[in-house]
């Protein structure tokens, strides 16, 4: 009988030590989310780079472990991972990959495309006066409003610097809304353009030079950061890295910034900022309120730049096409292939491609400088 009792409470201790007794109701919760993120990025391959390092990130984060001894505690392993997140310095560096991996060219050659850009920002605006409405602060509003420029590590940054608290569900809805561009854009591109106007054939853009490549992020990093200083390691990393590519003497840095720089940094911004998904934050009213206004906020980006397209459309008598406008969103180069789509589908004679590209690149630099400002007014 003493041997028994030994032996039960042998094994009480040692499930003790488990996970098992210590999980909770949201961990649980939280458990079969991160399987289905996980689940959506392999299977449905919504935006998997960063989808899949996310949600196993979140997964990680709620499998229980002794007080002190997680992961995300001080002492683990994602607690300083996740210090390049806390401190803003993942994000820049993936900008600088972006840059070493985008040609500036369609928006060199089409400046007029940087207005299409700002206007695909309204939905940043839009949401946060409707996150204000709903009674969220100031600097919560701003961190879910920055969705709408569907750019993920500028939403990433922002969010750090003014609502960390929330940065779990901001980067779980801006990369699901990113992945899902194809599904939102079309029906918000036919609603508001005619058949006419998405039929409109552009001409093709003109050659630019690589004095004029080079030149050209150097002229915007001096201009944009004199304008909006807080905007300079977004815009500065993203304009770095297109000027490596673009000067054309050192292809080694061009090509590790955008391979194996990127691929690391984006395995553990990922893994980091999923693991700050904890039931206690995610499982929330304002994680809700993050997704309505977070698919506000991407629509009525898309709205403000083919209504932007509109008026440029009757500016010019009919040479731009308006659909070109909803590429204005910074979800590079999704939001260029869903207007190149549409076009051949109602003109198999139209390739917008290369015209959607420079709002798409405007859209990315836009996002930033609205982040920029927004750091300027709640930081």
């Amino acid at each position: 009988m003493e041997r028994n009792g030994f032996e039960m409470e042998l094994l009480k201790i040692l499930y003790g030590t488990t996970g098992l007794s210590m999980i909770t109701v949201k961990q649980i919760i939280m458990i079969i989310i991160a399987l289905s993120l996980l689940y959506l990025a392999i299977k449905k391959q919504y935006e998997p780079y960063l989808l899949l390092p996310i949600s196993f990130g979140m997964l990680l984060a709620n499998l229980p472990a002794v007080a002190n001894e997680g992961l995300m505690e001080k002492g683990g392993l994602l607690y300083y991972l996740y210090q390049g997140v806390k401190l803003g310095i993942y994000p820049p560096l993936i900008f600088l990959a972006i840059g070493a991996s985008t040609d500036f060219g369609p928006l060199i050659a089409n400046p007029k495309s940087l207005l299409l850009g700002a206007a695909a920002q309204l939905g940043i605006f839009i949401a946060f006066i409707g996150a204000i409405l709903l009674g969220l602060t100031g600097k919560e509003a701003a961190s879910i409003g920055i969705i709408g420029g569907a750019d993920g590590p500028t939403a990433i940054y922002l969010t750090t610097k003014l609502a960390p608290h929330l940065l779990g569900s901001i980067a779980i809805a801006a990369y699901s809304y990113m992945a899902l561009v194809p599904v939102i854009q079309p029906p918000i591109i036919k609603l508001l353009t005619t058949k006419k106007e998405r039929t409109v054939e552009m001409t093709q853009l003109r050659f630019v030079s690589q004095r004029e490549k080079i030149i050209f992020p150097i002229a915007v990093t001096i201009i944009v950061i004199l304008l909006v200083p807080s905007s300079a390691p977004l815009i500065g990393m993203l304009m770095l890295g297109n000027l490596i590519k673009e000067a054309g003497v050192v292809s080694n840095l061009v090509e590790h910034a955008r391979g194996a720089m990127l691929y690391c940094i984006t395995i553990v911004l990922g893994m980091t900022v999923g693991a700050t998904a904890d039931g206690e934050h995610f499982l929330s009213l304002v994680t809700i309120k993050i997704i309505i206004l977070g698919l506000i906020a991407f629509s009525f980006g898309t709205v403000g730049g083919v209504l932007f397209g509109k008026i440029m459309y009757k500016l010019t008598k009919g040479k731009v096409n308006p659909m070109i406008g909803a590429a204005g969103v910074s979800a590079v180069p999704m939001a260029a292939r869903v207007v190149q789509k549409l076009g051949q589908e109602e003109n198999p004679k139209n390739f917008l491609l290369m015209h959607a590209m420079g709002p798409n690149i405007a859209g990315v630099i836009g996002s930033a400088v609205a982040a920029g400002v927004l750091l300027i007014i709640f930081r």
